[in-house]
């Protein structure tokens, strides 16, 4: 395997750790765990930052090589896969906030 599929197959999986770990986070989160919280989003970041720069390339190549490149359905599932992780870290950091006020309201 190389070229478009290897690339669609790292950001697959830079992003769908990146999801797990954000995830995790509501986890921990629930479990009033908030500095694992923060490190889960942390990790997950930097997963997704990984899976963004390899898109980022592919992007990159095309508009050097020029349109006419076939689409891929593997290329449009990683772009799915990679838009799937960020929303779940918009989620998973509304989360975290929310069990935050939660435990704040829960302890007074």
């Amino acid at each position: 395997m190389e070229g478009l599929e290897l690339t669609a197959f790292q950001i697959i999986s830079a992003v769908g750790t990146a999801r797990s770990s954000y995830i995790e986070a509501i986890q921990l989160a629930k479990q009033g765990k908030f500095d694992e919280a923060e490190k889960a989003i942390k990790d997950g970041e930097e997963n997704f930052v990984t899976g963004h720069d390899a898109h980022l390339a592919l992007l990159q190549k095309e508009a050097t090589d020029g349109a006419g490149s076939a689409v891929s359905l593997l290329v449009l599932h990683a772009e799915d896969q990679l838009m799937s992780a960020e929303g779940f870290k918009i989620i998973a950091t509304e989360m975290i906030e929310a069990y935050k006020r939660i435990q704040a309201l829960e302890n007074k």
